[in-house]
């Protein structure tokens, strides 16, 4: 097992965040959807933890056949889903992966958020005896990633938000900027297959990287649309681009 935990910060509250999240995954998955491939919303759904209390239940699968690369299609059937399933609790969030075709592979994700520039050690409590976890601190505007998934539109060294007055950030700018949170995100990638764990593993993480990575910056760079919004407003959003996707890749909705 590799485990990592990565700290990324953004120019918003926590508070803020809470509706920026849901908009940008709901956005996302839309976008990277297309005829055949992408990712199919099975529920969506209100859910209660005694631990946690009052939550909300996601189940997904992600098509992505095609996106794996060339080593990995080798041996992968064409026909290829993993299963994502979610557990919201904001600002505390559990995420697991799961692939039928492949049972000792298994991806599972803590998130905190917390109103601060990433200085929280040990926010999830792991004993010194256990996986050490390597601590890699983001930066959404300066930490290179793959050059396809580049858009000016959302490059944060030069976005200028209207509505908050946010923008561009500047070189050093988690030292200063304020409001400022943090998402810690702990990261477990299991494949337990001899010759080919440490390979997929670390191929996993950085995966994993690149998506956190894009993700925040089109959270902040989308912070215009979803700035106004209620809760309220954006489980409809949400509710409107699951049914969009499911239908952009060919899903009959039950």
């Amino acid at each position: 097992m590799l485990v990592k935990e990565y700290r990324i910060c953004m120019p918003l509250t926590v508070e803020e965040y809470r509706i920026g999240q849901l908009y940008t995954i709901s956005k996302h998955s839309h976008q990277e959807s297309d005829t055949e491939e992408g990712i199919e919303v099975l529920r969506n759904e209100p859910h209660y933890d005694p631990a946690h209390g009052q939550g909300q239940h996601t189940e997904k699968r992600v098509h992505l056949s095609s996106k794996l690369p060339a080593w990995a299609r080798a041996f992968v059937p064409r026909i290829f889903y993993i299963t994502e399933r979610a557990w919201n609790y904001y600002p505390y969030t559990i995420t697991e992966y799961t692939c039928s075709f492949l049972p000792k592979f298994s991806i599972h994700i803590e998130t905190k958020y917390e109103n601060n520039r990433g200085t929280s050690d040990n926010i999830f409590g792991l004993e010194k005896d256990s996986c050490a976890a390597e601590v890699d601190v983001m930066d959404i505007a300066y930490d290179d990633f793959p050059e396809r998934h580049y858009n000016l539109s959302e490059d944060p060294r030069c976005f200028s938000s209207v509505k908050t007055g946010r923008g561009p950030l500047a070189e050093g700018w988690r030292k200063t900027c304020c409001p400022i949170m943090c998402s810690y995100k702990l990261v477990r990638v299991q494949f337990e297959v001899w010759g080919l764990q440490t390979r997929v593993e670390q191929f996993v993480q950085k995966v994993i990287r690149d998506v956190l990575l894009v993700g925040h910056r089109q959270a902040f760079a989308w912070v215009d649309e979803w700035y106004a919004m209620t809760l309220e407003d954006v489980r409809r959003f949400e509710d409107e681009m699951h049914v969009a996707t499911n239908q952009k890749i060919g899903c009959r909705q039950t």
